[in-house]
């Protein structure tokens, strides 16, 4: 249905997510995979990123993922380690970091995230920052903390738009192959050209079926677009 509905919509470049499964035997990976593989079949020209739970870090989940072929391995880490108990209680800081690494190791093109505003320091950010780019991260996405209700965790701080682009200009310089920072970005936004510009820095070919993705219009949501940079 995920496929046939990429198809109809006519999409250039899907993320795919969904819930941690515990409750079942494979924690859901053959339905993650699987969807990869359809949509792949039924949409040659659409490129897929797959957005994963940790899979109790097993290397046999984590590998029919990547056998799968997204052409990005997605897993948000989110937080810093001091708080990652707190705000993700069902995951650990460290497994997070070696599912990332473990798509490295495969030769995909790996993904995270940072939510900003949950009661992190500064230099906590970029200790963040610095242990996912050698886990092997190519992506990092940078965004700050809305609360969706008044049961979750309160805004800790705003974060003003020119400290998301000093943390983006800081990404950039550890090395990581695509940054996208600003309050209102989200891990999925513009997902597809940032790929494409990973494939381009690390030397890869971009397939010819995907080569419209490189061509995705301005990011609005960054900061630099914020600020007038």
């Amino acid at each position: 249905k995920v496929a046939m509905s990429v198809k109809k919509m006519d999409l250039r470049y899907a993320t795919v997510t969904g819930v941690a499964r515990d409750d079942l035997e494979d924690e859901g990976v053959w339905l993650y995979a699987e969807t990869v593989r359809r949509i792949h079949q039924f949409n040659e020209n659409t490129g897929v990123e797959l957005l994963i739970p940790d899979f109790s870090g097993k290397p046999e989940n984590l590998d029919a993922i990547c056998d799968s072929a997204p052409e990005v391995f997605a897993h948000n880490v989110e937080t810093v380690p001091r708080i990652f108990k707190r705000i993700r209680p069902a995951f650990r800081y460290e497994r997070s970091l070696g599912v990332i690494t473990h798509g490295h190791q495969r030769g995909m093109i790996t993904k995270s995230n940072l939510i900003l505003g949950m009661g992190e320091t500064r230099e906590e950010i970029s200790e963040a920052m610095r242990d996912l780019h050698e886990a092997g991260c190519d992506l990092l996405t940078i965004t700050q903390y809305l609360r969706p209700t008044e049961r979750h965790l309160p805004v800790d701080r705003w974060v003003k738009p020119q400290e998301f682009l000093e943390l983006q200009q800081e990404a950039e310089e550890l090395g990581f192959a695509g940054v996208m920072s600003g309050p209102l970005v989200r891990s999925s936004y513009r997902a597809g050209r940032l790929w494409a510009g990973a494939m381009r820095k690390k030397g890869r070919e971009i397939p010819e079926a995907l080569a419209h993705i490189e061509s995705s219009g301005d990011t609005r949501q960054e900061a630099a677009s914020l600020i007038g940079s």
